[in-house]
């Protein structure tokens, strides 16, 4: 008897796969969704370019909007995608290791330990090349998640006791940085302030293809994850006795998003509340008990385009910081989360 909601496809006879009807139809609409979004903040900005005339400069080059669609908005928009999708991703696996809503990479120190190793590397000149951000970044999130889960560890992992020390994590990694600032250059200061507060201005293809490479490094294992997140919904003796290994699962969950969150902070600065808000939404969306990866994945990258398409025309000619739209956002709905939570208990 096949649950409603759910189809068995079976391309071969020893091969059967579940297909969850609505989480297939709401990320179908999701990408239709995301296409569109691109191809607006394509055509929209201080230059209107219409769509066809967009369309025809990417395809072929050249012509007098070759600068803005192919040098400038093009790379913008598939960095947003990319990175809205890490973030979304990287969300959905720290929130089913820690099983809480509240929990994620910017929340719970991984995006500030990444930061933190950033802006060392570039107030120290000790890395001056783009392409090597996303290493420096992964490094200071896996420090700042090995330090967390080494502290939370208390004869297994609790939910709450990983969230609380990785928010403490956070607020000293975050006043490391601050202090370091107060010591710099003026000029690098406000680089470095610009860089915290999370851009996608002046950042195109440099940044954007070490991010795509690492993500097509990384679908071996989401598709591993994918599997390996359902048991964990459970209480850890019902996963235990379903022959899940909890710890060793919850520990590879993490680091691949650490590996997530670290490398899209390395490429477009501390973008904050993506990752917080992109899980539960997908998860609302599809109706399902689980975190779904690839609708995780796919909202996160709508939130994260449509939000720099509103940071670009919102107040022109001037240009907020996209992480600076998005936390002006993610912060009422931290505090709706954490009313929530409150009355239900």
């Amino acid at each position: 008897m096949i649950p409603a909601g759910l189809t068995v496809l079976q391309p071969r006879p020893d091969l059967s796969i579940v297909l969850h009807r609505r989480s297939a139809a709401v990320a179908v609409g999701l990408l239709v969704l995301l296409v569109v979004v691109m191809g607006v903040s394509v055509c929209v900005g201080q230059t209107f370019v219409a769509p066809g005339e967009a369309w025809r400069t990417m395809l072929d080059g050249g012509g007098p909007y070759d600068l803005v669609v192919n040098e400038l908005r093009v790379p913008r928009v598939v960095l947003g995608a990319l990175v809205g999708a890490a973030l979304g991703t990287a969300g959905a696996l720290v929130q089913t290791v820690a099983r809480n809503p509240l929990a994620s990479p910017d929340v719970i120190g991984v995006g500030h330990g990444a930061a933190a190793a950033t802006v060392l590397a570039l107030a120290t000149g000790a890395v001056s090349s783009p392409g090597a951000m996303p290493v420096v970044s992964v490094a200071g999130g896996l420090a700042a998640a090995a330090l967390v889960y080494v502290l939370a560890w208390r004869r297994g992992m609790h939910a709450n006791r990983f969230v609380l020390i990785g928010v403490g994590i956070g607020v000293a990694l975050s006043a490391v940085v601050q202090l370091y600032l107060t010591d710099s250059q003026l000029e690098a200061a406000e680089q470095l302030k610009l860089w915290l507060t999370g851009s996608l201005n002046g950042r195109g293809w440099e940044q954007a293809g070490p991010l795509a490479v690492v993500l097509a490094l990384c679908l071996p294992a989401l598709v591993w994850a994918g599997r390996a997140m359902r048991p964990l919904g459970f209480s850890d003796d019902t996963a235990a006795a379903l022959g899940v290994r909890v710890q060793r699962t919850r520990l590879w969950l993490t680091v691949l998003g650490v590996v997530l969150a670290a490398t899209a902070t390395g490429a477009a600065g501390p973008i904050g509340f993506v990752a917080l808000t992109a899980p539960q939404l997908a998860r609302r969306l599809t109706r399902r008990p689980e975190l779904p990866l690839l609708c995780s994945a796919l909202t996160g990258a709508v939130v994260l385009v449509g939000a720099d398409l509103a940071a670009r025309t919102a107040l022109p000619p001037l240009e907020i910081p996209v992480g600076a739209l998005t936390a002006l956002v993610g912060g009422p709905y931290l505090l709706w989360l954490l009313g929530r939570a409150n009355e239900q208990r």
